[in-house]
């Protein structure tokens, strides 16, 4: 089923507003696909004007950088601990951004988009 992103047809009071034209093509999103762990699998999308998205729709490493050495290195995804968006995606390993991650190196809070940046990128905790 297609997700319509246009105005409302409401007003903040409430009433009813009427259109003045149909609903566009151009207005339509796609579905939510969320990242999760497992071998990684990126798909690129093509947006409006020919540009390219490219899309993380499963991920076992992320880039890491520490803010105290400055360095960055890659870690394997143990699990996600913690997911302020929605308290369910812990339980179904969901990540998204500003979700706290268990990697062997340490917690790590996620700071890319992975469905629009095609990267998945944290930063250690301490």
């Amino acid at each position: 089923m297609a997700i319509w992103m246009g105005r409302s047809l409401r007003k903040p009071s409430g009433g009813r507003i009427r259109r003045h034209s149909g609903k566009k093509r151009r207005e339509l999103s796609r579905e939510i696909i969320p990242l999760t762990l497992g071998e990684n699998r990126t798909k690129k999308i093509r947006t409006t004007g020919g540009n390219e998205k490219t899309r993380v729709f499963k991920a076992n490493t992320i880039n890491v950088s520490d803010p105290e050495s400055g360095k960055t290195s890659v870690a394997k995804i143990k699990t996600v601990s913690e997911n302020p968006a929605n308290p369910h995606y812990v339980r179904r390993n969901i990540i998204t951004h500003g979700a706290i991650i268990e990697t062997d190196i340490g917690r790590v809070k996620v700071t890319s988009r992975p469905g629009q940046d095609g990267t998945l990128n944290g930063v250690l905790l301490k």
